[in-house]
């Protein structure tokens, strides 16, 4: 148990830079790019057949975001100049995706798993008597299977935290706030002068710069990129979202972009801890992605009505109160 559940928080941390790239579209732009589905690939498969043509893995991993970034740049240019449907836009952009994605990879899969890594210049780096350490740590709890290394989980933890650090700087700059009142208000920030479209085409270019990067890891970490692996991509990412949002609030931009990371990481451990059950099977992913997603977005309005409700009792029970003393 304990060995999947460390699985499903080193995976989370590493899809949380894919979901803060939802973040930026469907929460902050009010955009809702199906380019996701696509670009996520993209960023893998660049990755892959850059590794393999023997560029550096670190290189290879900042090539996949910058891939991202172009097929992102594209979607905003549809739907800006292009006066394409925000929705339509992503669509369209995702369908071109798998024909580009086919042609990067050259064939369905591409196999990763003789070549090096980031993840293993990491192993090599890292140094064996930290993991010894921890692992006695946790030895003392009775674990009888540890993890062959916490390099991958602690590093990728600082660089999620890094990201969103700069995400929640941008955020609050002059462009990041522009970008925010565009989902707010389009109307009125383009009363202000400013250009609404180049700093929508920014913000998408971003987020799939940021979903690409993600699909870059994970391809090197589970060792091989497919044609197919972004399928339901985008609804994993909400769903992260909203169940973070659910969580820990959105009072604040460093809250949100926090609560994004937690919601990533809880929702691979519900989906591992799923998996447990004999009743569910691998293929059941997707599915078990859409019911929690509905839960996600269901709970919380179930427990605001409940909460209303209780509060109109209150008050007519305090009322009726109010009336036998004065009578």
């Amino acid at each position: 148990m304990f060995i999947s559940m460390f699985g499903a928080v080193e995976s989370g941390i590493i899809y949380a830079i894919m979901a803060l790239g939802v973040y930026l579209t469907f929460r902050v732009l009010d955009f809702p790019d199906l380019t996701v589905d696509g670009s996520f690939v993209t960023g893998a498969a660049v990755a892959a057949l850059a590794i393999i043509n023997g560029v550096p893995p670190i290189i290879a991993t900042i090539l996949a975001g910058i891939a991202g970034f172009l097929a992102g740049t594209l979607t905003g240019l549809l739907h800006t100049k292009g006066k394409v449907n925000a929705l339509l836009a992503g669509i369209l952009m995702m369908t071109a995706l798998y024909s580009i994605n086919l042609r990067i990879l050259g064939q369905p899969t591409l196999s990763l798993h003789t070549e090096a890594t980031i993840f293993d210049q990491l192993g090599n780096v890292w140094g064996a008597p930290i993991d010894n350490m921890l692992n006695s740590m946790l030895g003392i709890f009775g674990l009888e299977r540890l993890p062959s290394t916490w390099g991958i989980l602690i590093v990728m933890l600082l660089v999620t935290v890094i990201i969103k650090l700069v995400t929640d700087y941008f955020l609050k700059t002059e462009v990041g706030l522009a970008i925010r009142a565009i989902g707010d208000n389009k109307r009125m920030i383009r009363s202000l002068s400013a250009n609404t479209d180049n700093l929508t085409i920014l913000g998408v270019a971003l987020s799939n710069g940021l979903v690409a990067l993600s699909g870059g890891l994970i391809a090197q970490l589970g060792g091989f990129a497919d044609v197919g692996m972004g399928i339901g991509m985008i609804v994993i990412g909400l769903a992260s979202v909203i169940i973070g949002e659910a969580l820990f609030g959105t009072k604040t931009i460093a809250r949100a972009t926090l609560a994004v990371i937690g919601g990533a990481v809880i929702y691979r451990m519900i989906v591992t801890l799923a998996l447990r059950f004999d009743f569910f099977e691998t293929g059941d992913m997707k599915l078990i992605t859409a019911i929690i997603v509905i839960i996600a977005l269901i709970s919380p309005k179930i427990l605001k009505t409940q909460r209303e409700k209780k509060r109109r009792i209150e008050k007519r029970r305090a009322l009726e109160q109010e009336i036998k003393e004065v009578g």
